[in-house]
C-alpha cells in the first residue's frame, strides 16, 4: 500500500507508518494512556519526502483510528499539535 498510513500496535505502543518501494519512509509513534485515550509523542519522516504531505496522512489515520474507537489523542509530539491546531474539524479527538 504505497502512500497510504497504516498502523502496527505492540501491547501498550504503536505506530502509524508509511511505506514505499517496500521501504518505511515516515512514522508516527504513540503509547496508550489507561483505556481511552493515546498520546502521540514523535514523527519521522525519512530525509527526501518533505512535502508529500506524508505527515498529515499519519495524524488523519491516527484520527480514524481514535473516531473508530471511541478515543481521544493527546498530541505531545509538536508536528501532530501543530496538525490539531491547523485543522478544526479533527479536534473533535482530542
Amino acid at each position: 500500500m504505497d502512500n497510504k498510513a497504516q498502523l502496527r500496535i505492540e501491547g501498550n505502543k504503536g505506530y502509524f507508518y508509511i511505506e514505499e518501494a517496500e521501504k518505511r519512509q515516515a512514522m508516527m509513534t504513540f503509547v496508550f494512556a489507561g483505556e481511552d485515550k493515546i498520546i502521540i509523542d514523535h514523527t519521522e519522516v525519512n530525509p527526501g519526502n518533505n512535502g508529500k504531505g506524508y505527515g498529515k496522512m499519519m495524524v488523519m489515520k491516527a484520527v480514524d483510528f481514535a473516531r473508530e474507537k471511541g478515543i481521544k489523542i493527546l498530541p505531545l509530539c509538536p508536528f501532530a499539535k501543530s496538525v490539531f491546531d491547523k485543522t478544526p474539524e479533527i479536534r473533535d479527538v482530542l
